[in-house]
């Protein structure tokens, strides 16, 4: 098979039966020659059909010069994935990939029934992908046994490690024979992963794949749509409506956004699944297998519950959150447009938030076509031409029809049944919204009127677990208040800084909107939590009372009024005066 020169012919028939005529410049890169049975360091991003690359990357390290696998038994190769879904979706890979040769590929993921896992691996397996987590859990037991272990892939490796299960990967790698071939992927390659590559690779080879990255994302025609704040999720019902794609993934911020969406849109007669942190394992299998067999149209998701996940039907991502940085814009909008097919990313700019995300556009080298969302007249024109252009309108009439059709015009005008036609084709489709009109692009922030601190008015005191000692600072604690409970800068007053928590001030009229959107638990990011305050905290009880130095006199001044270091008065001793020598 020529078109897949170099690769063993049990990988390249299966290659063929999937409908592949060539390969990816990913693909091509590590199958090459010069890297041999070397270790890699590979930037790939998503939908750039990495999976498939390491599979056949390590086809010779596993098979050697067989043609195919003898009895299962302790595992060959690792490979490691940052969330269920993404570790899934490889096995899925790999299966086909390898069905040729006889493989048997076990997962190992968190959510999942342990026991069964230790009884599959028990019954033996080739290959072995799994979750950080879960994978050295396994190792501890003793029930996943390393020692014939001949390769490691990491996959999304910068992803493992912002999700902080460095220490579990450093725990696997050394749980591996010092032999083995180790492979990373990645999308970045950052300093802290050029640090884990240099420890536990030898002399790796560096690949990347930055062209074929740029083509990936050319398949994907990106647009802002300027709206008012308060019609978000108007605008997000029209878009599908006009466009109406077999599978559209809407992103959220938070958890409590995705449960609010989702009840919003089911109400609205969309069919839709939401996938985040909360559900279960099975909850989120059963989502993704909804969108992929077409009894779900839409997937409400955060970012990290979507980390990885493949929808081959994905025509359309909506950003009802801004993205947070190019990264996750560009990892959201990866999503779509794979594989060849075309795709559409679309972002809901409120208007205060035009020149964020105009700045997120420019730092991922993105052009975007500014606009508005459709409006309900436009969603119904599209609806019109879609019914116009049915094929149902144009097929021939079936002799098994012809008699009932006959009698139907014999007992109903031609209006009549055209207009029984056009309610029916509306009847399951929901009503557009009414949006307040905008102007595209409008994200001027200098007509906002200013307003001084001391007349922020009536508000509500927020606790935050977090202090002096933890190195809090209002210019990342802001952002990360704004992100999570949906709230603008405007509704953020003082911040006091305590030695261990921190007190914000939120305006009156969005404290309840925060409380609810933070839920009960009052979760924030990095493990910080919030909590409600009755009145107005006492400041002077949470600043340590150290006793002034010799000379000096205690500080009695109510700091908390005035931002700054305490002055205390020079110290005033007898005998401190330097007296002038005397001159002979």
């Amino acid at each position: 098979m020529s078109e897949f020169e170099g690769i063993l012919p049990a990988l390249a028939a299966a290659l063929t039966k999937r409908g592949y005529t060539s390969l990816t410049p990913v693909q091509k890169a590590v199958t090459g020659p010069e890297l041999g049975d070397g270790d890699a360091l590979v930037s790939a991003q998503t939908g750039s059909g990495k999976t498939v690359a390491f599979g056949l990357a390590l086809a010779p390290t596993l098979l050697g010069d067989k043609q195919r696998f003898g009895p299962a038994a302790t595992p060959l190769a690792l490979a490691v994935a940052p969330t269920r879904e993404l570790a899934l979706q490889v096995k899925r890979e790999l299966e086909w990939l390898y069905a040729e040769a006889g493989a048997t590929v076990a997962s190992c993921v968190g959510g999942m029934d342990m026991r069964s896992e230790r009884r599959t691996l028990e019954r033996g397996a080739q290959i072995v992908v799994g979750t950080p987590g879960r994978l050295r859990d396994h190792i501890t037991r003793g029930s996943l046994d390393m020692s014939d272990i001949r390769a490691v892939v990491l996959d999304e490796a910068d992803e493992m490690l912002d999700l902080g299960f460095r220490e579990d990967l450093e725990f696997i790698l050394e749980a591996a024979p010092a032999e083995r071939r180790t492979l990373m992927f990645s999308a970045t390659v950052s300093k802290p992963i050029a640090e884990l590559a240099k420890s536990y690779q030898r002399d790796a080879k560096r690949i990347s794949t930055a062209s074929n990255e740029a083509r990936q994302h050319g398949d994907i025609e990106y647009r802002a749509l300027s709206v008012a704040e308060a019609d978000r999720e108007n605008a997000i019902i029209n878009v599908l409506r006009y466009y109406e794609p077999t599978n559209a993934l809407v992103f959220c911020a938070t958890r409590a956004a995705v449960n609010h969406m989702t009840a919003r849109f089911n109400n609205r007669g969309f069919s839709v699944v939401a996938l985040s942190g909360e559900l279960s394992q099975n909850e989120r299998t059963h989502a993704l297998q909804a969108m992929r067999d077409g009894r779900a149209q839409v997937c409400i998701a955060t970012d990290v519950a979507a980390r990885g996940i493949d929808l081959p039907n994905l025509e359309l991502v909506v950003h009802a959150d801004l993205p947070t940085n190019k990264e996750t814009l560009l990892h959201r909008s990866g999503r779509t447009g794979r594989a060849g097919r075309k795709g559409m990313s679309v972002l809901i700019v409120p208007n205060r938030a035009g020149k964020r995300a105009g700045r997120l556009l420019q730092g991922a080298g993105i052009t975007a076509q500014w606009g508005k969302p459709p409006t309900a007249e436009e969603v119904m024109q599209r609806d019109d031409e879609r019914l116009l252009a049915d094929p149902a309108l144009s097929e021939a009439v079936g002799e098994d029809e012809a008699d009932f059709v006959q009698r139907i015009l014999a007992t109903h005008s031609a209006e009549q049944v055209a207009a029984a036609f056009v309610r029916a084709y509306r009847a399951g489709r929901s009503a557009p919204e009414d949006l307040i009109d905008v102007k595209p692009g409008s994200f001027d922030d200098s007509a906002k009127p200013t307003r001084d601190r001391d007349d922020f008015g009536p508000a509500v005191w927020f606790s935050l677990s977090v202090g002096r000692k933890q190195n809090a600072e209002p210019r990342w604690l802001i952002p990360m208040l704004c992100r999570n409970g949906n709230l603008t800068k405007r509704d953020i007053g003082a911040i006091k800084m305590m030695p261990e928590e921190t007190f914000v001030e939120i305006a009156e009229g969005s404290a309840e909107r925060f409380a609810a959107v933070i839920g009960k638990k009052g979760d924030l990011e990095r493990g910080i939590r919030v909590k409600r305050v009755e009145g107005t905290p006492d400041f002077a009880a949470g600043r340590s009372e150290k006793k002034p130095h010799r000379g000096q006199k205690p500080d009695t001044k109510d700091w908390s009024k005035k931002p700054g270091k305490p002055k205390f008065d020079k110290p005033k001793s007898e005998g401190f005066k330097k007296k002038k020598p005397k001159r002979d």
